[in-house]
């Protein structure tokens, strides 16, 4: 049975949650409703709008900068000073809002914390409203957790050494089916945005920080002016000065790489700066150029270092036009998770991690994002060894840096080849993320790396990509549906064979092992793996 609607304008179709009443009051469900009804016909027509981008893709096989915009690139402007709490992001910790991590998150000695309710949350109803909990309980330092196996106690430091939030929101793909209003339901984007905001904008600017995002999957300049639109309107909702919101924005798609100068502009007065995806960037890659031939054929997802020729022309003009724009220029993630049994894989892949933020300091980015408290030390190291006492480096205006359109999607320019055990690891990572994801977990460690959606969606893609392509194998074997068939039974054999019966049977393994087939042997390409897993997840 469904919850009475706590406000006589929203459907809250979903069991009752302990708490809820304090997230979902009828204020804050006004001020969703508000922005539903104003702004959700916009970002249908933008979702239609990604469509005809795509289709045009196809025909042409092409990008280039935007001529309609060219005057932006060329005028002289910058965006708004970073606020004292965002001067400083030498080192970003990501995971998702559950009440363990956001004390660990906080604690953790990062200048930032990427707070996601995006590709490390699977959207229960329950991660939903209980992660906006516990971002409440922690600005009002009542927070703690005991875990019930281990015993161990968490509660915050002082304040004076918590990490700065940045929350992440879900995608515009994304509905949230739970909250209805005017009989649809309301894109999980402004739910996120909409509670969080709500709730915390006055809380944050009384602790002397304010509302802070990462925006997510943004594909054009026109999806960033409707975000800078949503940000007017809630901040004249709830009477905070204009500009006191300000948004990151994850360059995480192909298109978007090529109009980043014209999405700072558009969120000029609350821009703080751009990130360096990795996992999506690739994902939208494939996803844009799939039928583009074989130039377009990506090798095995861990053969794409981001020193390959075409990532580092995307992350180089990054920086140049950050700093340009007197933006943050953020890099991407360091995933590995350590092991507690095995110091040597340890060393090695400190070692990795180790290098790769020292190229990203010495490249003029001004933070990095890590995935474990352990990694903040190493990464930190990295960019204390670069800015010293400085906040950031956007005095570096990288002017030697020159990447023409095509530099961006010189895939070919990587001398590398897709390999059959590149495709055992794609159906390994992508059948053990889903069923986690299924059952509601969003951040996985698998094989000593901390996995998220975008993990999925890239593994999935590239089994799709190579299919389609008729990619042969080093060992002689063509890439196959059939292939593909055998290697995941062969693996859901093994992982019955791992875990046991029984906790093969408490799984949902099976199920992700057909979702994981479904979405990467269809004809017809599903634009977001989300979109059917989320028909399956429970809760």
């Amino acid at each position: 049975m469904s919850a009475p609607a706590p406000s006589p304008l929203a459907i809250v179709d979903a069991e009752p949650l302990p708490r809820q009443d304090e997230v979902l009051t009828d204020a804050a469900l006004a001020f969703v409703a508000e922005l539903h009804r104003n702004f959700t016909a916009r970002r249908d027509e933008l979702l239609t709008r990604r469509q005809d981008r795509r289709a045009e893709i196809a025909r042409t096989s092409t990008l280039d900068f935007r001529p309609e915009t060219a005057e932006i690139r060329a005028a002289d402007w910058k965006v708004a000073p970073a606020p004292a709490a965002l001067n400083d992001r030498r080192v970003e910790i990501t995971g998702p809002t559950d009440r363990k991590m956001t004390i660990n998150a906080l604690n953790s000695g990062a200048r930032v914390w990427l707070a996601d309710f995006e590709d490390a949350s699977a959207p229960t109803w329950e991660n939903v409203v209980l992660g906006q909990l516990n971002l409440i309980d922690a600005y009002e330092r009542r927070i703690d957790f005991t875990d019930a196996r281990s015993g161990k106690s968490y509660a915050l430091k002082d304040a004076d050494q918590l990490a700065t939030v940045v929350m992440r929101p879900r995608g515009w793909h994304l509905e949230e089916r739970h909250l209805q209003f005017d009989g649809r339901p309301v894109p999980g984007a402004l739910v996120d945005f909409g509670l969080y905001f709500f709730h915390n904008a006055q809380r944050l600017i009384d602790l002397g920080k304010g509302p802070y995002f990462y925006l997510p999957k943004t594909e054009s300049y026109l999806e960033a002016r409707l975000w800078n639109d949503i940000f007017v309107f809630a901040q004249d909702y709830v009477g905070i000065p204009q500009g006191t919101v300000r948004a990151t924005v994850l360059i995480e798609t192909i298109t978007a790489a090529y109009e980043m100068e014209e999405i700072l502009y558009e969120l000029r007065d609350h821009a703080a700066g751009l990130n360096a995806g990795r996992w999506d960037y690739l994902f939208s890659i494939v996803k844009n150029f799939r039928d583009g031939g074989a130039k377009f054929v990506l090798p095995d997802r861990n053969a794409v270092t981001m020193t390959a020729p075409f990532m580092r022309a995307y992350t180089e003009l990054l920086v140049r036009t950050c700093h340009k724009r007197g933006a943050h220029a953020i890099g991407g993630m360091a995933a590995f998770i350590p092991s507690r049994r095995d110091a040597e894989v340890n060393k090695v892949a400190f070692e990795k991690v180790k290098a790769d933020k020292d190229r990203e300091a010495g490249d003029g980015f001004d933070g990095s994002w890590v995935a474990h408290p352990d990694l903040v030390p190493i990464a930190m190291a990295s960019f204390d060894a670069v800015l010293g006492d400085k906040p950031n480096q956007k005095d570096r205006l990288r002017e030697d840096v020159s990447v023409a359109p095509g530099d961006l999607i010189a895939i070919d320019s990587l001398d590398a080849k897709p390999t059959y055990n590149g495709l055992v690891s794609a159906v390994q990572v992508g059948i053990r993320y889903i069923e986690a994801w299924l059952r509601g977990l969003g951040a996985v460690a698998i094989f000593n790396l901390m996995e998220d959606a975008a993990t999925a969606e890239i593994s999935r893609s590239q089994i799709w990509q190579w299919i389609n392509a008729g990619v042969v194998f080093e060992n002689g074997e063509k890439a196959t549906a059939e292939l593909a068939r055998k290697v995941a039974a062969e693996e859901l054999a093994a992982i019955r064979a791992e875990i046991g019966e029984e906790a093969f049977a408490a799984g949902k393994w099976q199920q992700a092992h057909d979702l994981l087939l479904k979405v990467s042997l269809d004809a017809d390409y599903a634009d977001f793996l989300t979109l059917p897993a989320y028909d399956q997840l429970v809760g």
